[in-house]
């Protein structure tokens, strides 16, 4: 039976309880929300599949893929789907190709009061809230089973997701249901935490005093698409703020997976993978220029490459080289931050108000901090001027 000894060793993505049709492995929340495996060892019969489904390891997957996945920078040409979508909508041509023969499509989106989720489309207009980024662990609930529903019904399926669940997903599928099985995997820097994402709508809508009502993680239409700045609507009102995007990039959110993930490389475990395409101006000084965003496009298959070429006429496209696309996480996984387990600590026992005022950009530490930095910078540009 599967037994998760060091927390960095399971990524949460379902794949062993999924497969279990005794139902003896439930998936539990530890302190910050992230869901990992316990078996009931009454229910479990020792067959051993939770362990050989698991395909967060070193040697996923990857016998389909081609030698060298082929690259593109792509931007679609409706414009509105590029300002209604997190980079350059490329994730839009691929969903609607699925669609339009009939088929399904997985993503995150919400439930509850702005609870990320796998959810399942249906339409376009379903599939129209896995739109645009989410910073939060997504909680894959039954989804597995039901991709594997679907395509022992001969649906189409796509499923988008993180690399671990995809490469989940994949290990999980028998393959006799693959062919019909297409999966689309982003550029990942790590999954925060699903509790502090909660703590921190609480308390901006105690901050603001009402309920959200619509939630941006990445507000593109008022930062443009290189700035990174959430926003909320409350009774009525839009609000800018920046402290769950400082408290994401200070890396003291990810789930202890992140840290070691295999998949930050380029040899993906999935047939197509997205990203913002950063460095477009070193291909194509023009392709961005109003800021609205573009997609960086891998075809790590051939069913990728020949899923990308039956959308490409819906795509401005162009051919980056290797140098100029290449991103952090496509080299290594991101660093947890040295004060993650000083954050944990404070987050469990003192709360989310206390942990984001010490680590976050609220509160005297950070003014403190921001003022010393802006002195030390003036008395540096002063002391170049004597110089």
């Amino acid at each position: 039976m599967i037994q998760i000894k060091d927390p960095k060793d399971c990524c949460g993505c379902t794949a062993c309880a999924s497969i279990c049709d005794h139902d003896a492995i439930t998936m539990k929340p530890d302190p910050l929300g992230f869901l990992y495996p316990t078996v009931n060892e009454e229910k479990c019969i020792k067959c051993g599949l939770c362990e050989r489904v698991c395909a967060f390891n070193d040697h996923y997957d990857t016998n389909l893929n081609l030698n060298k996945p082929l690259v593109y920078g792509a931007r679609h040409k409706d414009i509105h789907e590029v300002e209604t979508s997190r980079s350059g909508a490329a994730f839009i041509a691929f969903s609607d190709s699925i669609l339009e023969h009939g088929g399904v499509v997985y993503g995150a989106g919400y439930t509850d009061h702005f609870r990320v989720v796998h959810k399942r489309a249906i339409t376009k207009e379903e599939r129209d809230e896995f739109k645009g980024s989410k910073y939060v662990q997504s909680d894959m609930n039954t989804v597995f089973r039901q991709v594997k529903s679907d395509l022992k019904n001969g649906l189409m399926v796509l499923f988008s997701g993180t690399p671990c669940q995809t490469a989940g997903l994949n290990s999980y599928i028998e393959k006799r249901f693959r062919d019909n099985l297409y999966l689309l995997d982003i550029v990942c820097h790590g999954v925060p935490s699903p509790y502090v994402w909660r703590d921190y709508v609480k308390y901006v809508e105690e901050k603001y005093g009402g309920k959200i009502t619509n939630i941006d993680f990445r507000n593109k239409r008022l930062c443009g698409w290189e700035d990174h700045k959430e926003s909320f609507v409350i009774n009525g009102h839009e609000y800018l703020s920046s402290s769950y995007t400082n408290l994401f990039y200070s890396d003291i959110l990810y789930r202890k997976a992140c840290n070691i993930c295999y998949f930050a490389n380029t040899n993906r475990p999935s047939d197509i993978t997205l990203a913002d395409f950063w460095g477009w101006e070193k291909t194509d000084e023009q392709f961005n220029t109003d800021n609205k965003g573009c997609s960086l496009i891998f075809c790590n298959t051939e069913k990728g490459s020949k899923w990308f070429e039956s959308v490409k006429n819906q795509l401005y496209i162009i051919r980056p080289e290797f140098k100029d696309y290449l991103q952090p996480n496509l080299l290594q996984p991101s660093k947890a931050s040295k004060k993650t387990a000083h954050f944990v600590y404070d987050y469990v026992h003192k709360g989310f108000p206390y942990c984001l005022k010490r680590y976050g950009n609220v509160g005297w530490r950070f003014k403190i901090t921001t003022f010393k930095s802006k002195v030390v910078n003036k008395l540096n540009r002063i002391a170049k001027k004597i110089l």
